[in-house]
């Protein structure tokens, strides 16, 4: 059954990262932003180098949210809860939201190596107080740089993927692994994003000490999955 992916945010780094590898996997992929003829460019930029049949396009964040199946956000952490409330009547039933967000300090001027106190304890659970009921969300690609995305070899990182609901979890898990190189590991509740979100944080850390860009995690002794 076809689908349609839609990335709020799409346009910054993570999101238009995560739209190349989609694309190049097959997924029909809506770029959302704020600037409906910002994210077209995007999206056309995407598609020439991609070539063949690659199916994005770009759109506004409201058009993106209402037609999609499933819809990743990568809004920084700061503008989350001011782009989802407007959001809250346009939802398709069903619709499962991938929140990549992390609250780091440095969106509010602070330091890129802390993260914020969230009241509701991670960014992917306030996400999920913020869209309506019967609304999935799923926590993942967190830890998964944008330069990685941005290129065309295969990333070497394992992906966290926490949900309270099954589907999503395996959805979320099916895209993580369309982008070669990166493997879906089951990361339990929704809560325990909060503990994945402030890896990203500390990845921070490691990558300006040894002054690379491309850090991950990996998890060993785990089967093959």
């Amino acid at each position: 059954m076809s689908r349609k992916l839609g990335i709020l945010g799409g346009t910054g780094p993570e999101g238009s990262g995560l739209a190349y590898r989609w694309a190049r996997a097959g997924e029909e992929i809506v770029i959302g932003s704020r600037d409906a003829q910002r994210a077209a460019e995007i999206a056309a930029q995407l598609r020439t180098r991609i070539g063949g049949s690659a199916k994005i396009e770009g759109s506004d964040n409201v058009a993106t949210a209402a037609q999609c199946d499933v819809v990743v956000l990568t809004v920084p952490f700061s503008g989350c809860a001011a782009l989802l409330k407007p959001l809250k009547s346009v939802w398709k039933p069903g619709t499962v939201v991938i929140d990549t967000t992390v609250p780091l300090a440095a969106t509010v001027g602070g330091a890129a190596t802390r993260t914020l106190g969230v009241w509701q304890g991670s960014a992917a659970e306030q996400t999920r107080e913020l869209v309506p009921a019967g609304i999935s969300v799923a926590a993942a690609f967190h830890n998964l740089g944008a330069e990685l995305l941005a290129k065309d070899g295969d990333v070497d990182c394992d992906i966290l993927v926490c949900s309270d609901d099954d589907r999503a979890k395996q959805i979320a898990s099916e895209l993580a692994g369309k982008i070669p190189g990166a493997r879906a590991i089951n990361g339990g509740k929704l809560e325990n994003a909060r503990i994945v979100e402030s890896l990203t944080a500390l990845l921070i850390g490691i990558n300006m000490r040894y002054k690379v860009r491309s850090a991950g995690i990996r998890f060993t002794g785990l089967p093959i999955l």
